[in-house]
């Protein structure tokens, strides 16, 4: 078993057993409760999480500004006097179930002990009671369980060693890149953000195999293999990185994967000024018929409306604005409640499947979806045309 979150609460006495007991027991999740009476172990299917409590007489003594979350989830660590530890056995029964289920156990705790705050000891994170919420009602997203960390190591015009940190509660080490600029952040976190997501969910590839990835491929090596070939790099520079690591090399066993990360630059590529003013154009001419056909939409048509407009998000502290796509699930005077189709590219304030209010005034292009496939501009104006499917 390995700990791996700590849920912070105010109350220095623990929630009596035999509540949390009810709170957890269920048809198919099994609780025990150890001799002492000190810890609870929670199995759900081959899934084990267990719960032990300890409390603290004064406030936590831990410097919070590595972690990243709100200043409110930091001073409510601070401020905690009671903390249940949940262990899990990473990998078991697979590595996406395990963490799921721990932070199922984390969210009803959280119900049952009130006001907390959650912190990932694997990927440095703080997760307050509504982010719990929603990493386990939304679709899953790598970065709620991953901190992806950049560093100069050397001096070059490729300075740069991104790691992350959060894989070892899956039971798999940690992804690490080196030779990047800083232009090279983006693409790459997107990049080892896909390969975390894969290998979370069991697709690891073998290691030392090359893995065809867009027009390039890549392989993955244990750290103490590739780093070996890493010239002028002080020891210095893994200190407070001493966990398990797979380094990302090209095929022919090279740290430069400049070619890799092709396919992953378009996304962060401003669209042209001339393509969001037709696509605006477009919405705007067509958005009554847009609106009129949706609300004449067929119950099983297999027609998927969808509209984009602005999102602000806060990366660093800075708030910029991002066009998502939202698809429609209904539409009352002049806004449209929807689900995010992604989300943002940034961060995670905007989560792929979270609900979401969009007026009309914001939208700034408008798409139809049929049987998975987006219609054309002579498709779009046709289908909205159409009556309603009997």
């Amino acid at each position: 078993m390995k700990e791996v979150y700590i849920l912070a609460v105010r109350q220095a006495e623990p929630v009596p057993l035999e509540t949390l007991r009810g709170a957890f027991e269920s048809s198919d999740v099994e609780v025990a409760v150890d001799e002492a009476g000190h810890s609870l172990s929670i199995r759900a299917g081959e899934a084990r999480t267990d719960i032990q409590f300890e409390s603290l007489e004064s406030a936590l003594d831990l410097e919070t500004d590595f972690l990243t979350g709100t200043e409110e989830s930091q001073a409510a660590l601070k401020n905690a006097r009671g903390f249940y530890r949940l262990s899990i056995e990473p990998g078991r029964p697979q590595p996406s179930v395990a963490v799921f289920e721990a932070l199922w156990c984390a969210r009803t705790l959280m119900e049952q002990a009130g006001e907390g705050v959650l912190l990932d000891l694997t990927a440095f994170k703080l997760h307050d009671a509504a982010d719990v919420e929603e990493i386990t009602e939304l679709d899953f997203d790598i970065r709620d369980h991953v901190n992806l960390h950049a560093i100069a190591v050397e001096e070059s015009t490729t300075p740069l060693w991104v790691h992350s940190h959060g894989m070892d509660k899956f039971g798999v080490p940690d992804l690490e890149v080196f030779q990047l600029a800083e232009e090279d952040l983006p693409p790459a976190e997107s990049f080892l953000q896909q390969l975390c997501l894969d290998i979370a969910f069991g697709n690891s590839p073998p290691l030392r195999t090359a893995v065809e990835a867009g027009e390039d491929a890549f392989m993955l090596v244990p750290a103490d293999e590739a780093r070996a070939s890493l010239m002028g790099i002080s020891p210095e520079a893994w200190e407070g990185h001493e966990g398990r690591y797979l380094t990302v090399l090209s095929a022919s066993g090279r740290h430069n994967v400049t070619r890799l990360l092709a396919p992953y630059r378009d996304q962060f590529e401003e669209e042209p000024e001339e393509v969001s003013a037709a696509l605006l154009a477009q919405a705007q001419q067509l958005l009554p018929a847009f609106k009129a056909r949706f609300l004449r939409k067929g119950l099983m048509e297999p027609t998927s409306f969808r509209i984009r407009a602005p999102f602000e998000s806060h990366p660093e502290d800075e708030a910029i604005e991002e066009d998502l796509w939202v698809e429609v699930l209904s539409w009352d005077h002049e806004a449209v409640i929807g689900k995010l189709v992604d989300g943002g590219a940034h961060t995670t304030e905007w989560r792929k499947g979270a609900q979401v209010r969009v007026d009309e005034s914001s939208i700034n292009a408008i798409a139809l979806f049929r049987d998975g496939h987006a219609l054309d501009d002579e498709q779009l104006r046709a289908a909205l045309s159409s009556e309603r499917p009997s």
